[in-house]
């Protein structure tokens, strides 16, 4: 990677060294998770370093599933200097939960889904009446 230029990145170098589109870049600061960087003397915005560091905070935060109102409550605490590192493990603790909860939920759905396709007859299917999946069962039953 090359070095940032002396006057700082432009919006497109800064989504660039982090991987975002710039349109992110933006959205970030208006939602007021970047802060507004200084303003060249033409006006296009110029980003420093921290920039760089804060977006990836951002992007890291996000693949874990956090919330934006989450990431922007543990970037003020790092703002003040402190370290949030106790509310970012209640954060991930509860995400944690509902990652676990998500999973009993698809194998559930993957249990039933298999338990369907074993229950589909192999060969000789004959067509199924409406609204079923398969044919009517030898109790007349329909599935």
């Amino acid at each position: 990677m090359t070095a940032p230029p002396l006057h700082g990145r432009t919006v497109a170098e800064l989504a660039a060294a982090v991987g975002v589109r710039s349109d992110t870049v933006r959205y970030y600061e208006r939602s007021g998770l970047l802060k507004p960087p200084r303003r060249t003397s033409a006006g296009y915005r110029s980003y420093d370093d921290g920039a760089v560091d804060r977006l990836r905070f951002i992007r890291g935060a996000q693949r874990l599933g956090l919330r934006l109102a989450d990431i922007r409550t543990l970037l003020e605490i790092r703002d003040t200097g402190t370290c949030p590192c106790e509310p970012a493990g209640d954060l991930l603790r509860r995400r944690l939960g509902e990652v676990d909860a998500e999973i009993g939920r698809l194998l559930a759905l993957r249990a039933e889904m298999a338990a369907m396709a074993e229950a589909l007859p192999a060969a000789n299917c004959p067509p199924p009446s409406p609204g079923t999946w398969c044919p009517p069962a030898e109790g007349g039953e329909r599935t």
